[in-house]
């Protein structure tokens, strides 16, 4: 008899940002800043990124694999928590995932958790497939490339507009012990 072993349905992985929370999750909320998630080997889009955040809400934005690979991705947040956490069915209509119809419950749910830590910020994201999805399709995705991608997009998270230009500065204290952001 032979004994099945099963297929780990999620992967998380984790990257340490220096820079505070909540510069971190508008790096993944605001789409002005959101040009980090293009893989900078390839061409940047012309097309705008949206982004409506709130539960429901889409962020879509065309990723650029070459000249005959274009499509656009993004996905739809389940859950918003400011500066701590987001919670997205990952996907787009007409992009990768396929996000329509029938289609949307095998779309993977990305969870990207944000927590203090000395350096700055830990960033831990969670994909995690749906149960609808057989085991080979989802070792396929993974084995594919899809920790590997996420993997390379959390990395450049870093790069962002919105960590790079200082507009956004971690908090100081100041002499009375407040936050010098407070006081601005």
């Amino acid at each position: 008899m032979m004994s099945q072993t099963r297929t780990e349905r999620s992967f998380t992985l984790s990257r340490v940002v220096p820079a505070p929370r909540n510069v971190v999750f508008t790096a993944w909320t605001e789409p002005e800043h959101l040009a980090w998630f293009y893989n900078p080997a390839m061409p940047t889009p012309s097309t705008p990124i949206q982004v409506d955040l709130r539960v429901g809400g889409v962020w879509r934005q065309q990723m650029v694999v070459d000249d005959d690979l274009q499509y656009p991705t993004g996905g739809v947040y389940l859950e918003v928590v400011p500066n701590e956490r987001l919670v997205f069915r990952w996907g787009a209509t007409g992009g990768w995932p396929e996000l329509t119809g029938n289609r949307e419950d095998e779309a993977p749910i990305v969870t990207v958790d944000l927590h203090d830590v000395a350096e700055g910020t830990r960033l831990a994201l969670t994909v995690t497939f749906p149960d609808q999805l057989a085991d080979d399709d989802v070792r396929n995705l993974i084995e594919g490339g899809t920790r590997d991608g996420w993997s390379a997009t959390i990395a450049r998270v870093a790069h962002s507009t919105a960590i790079t230009t200082g507009l956004l500065r971690r908090p100081t204290r100041t002499h009375d012990g407040a936050n010098s952001a407070d006081h601005e």
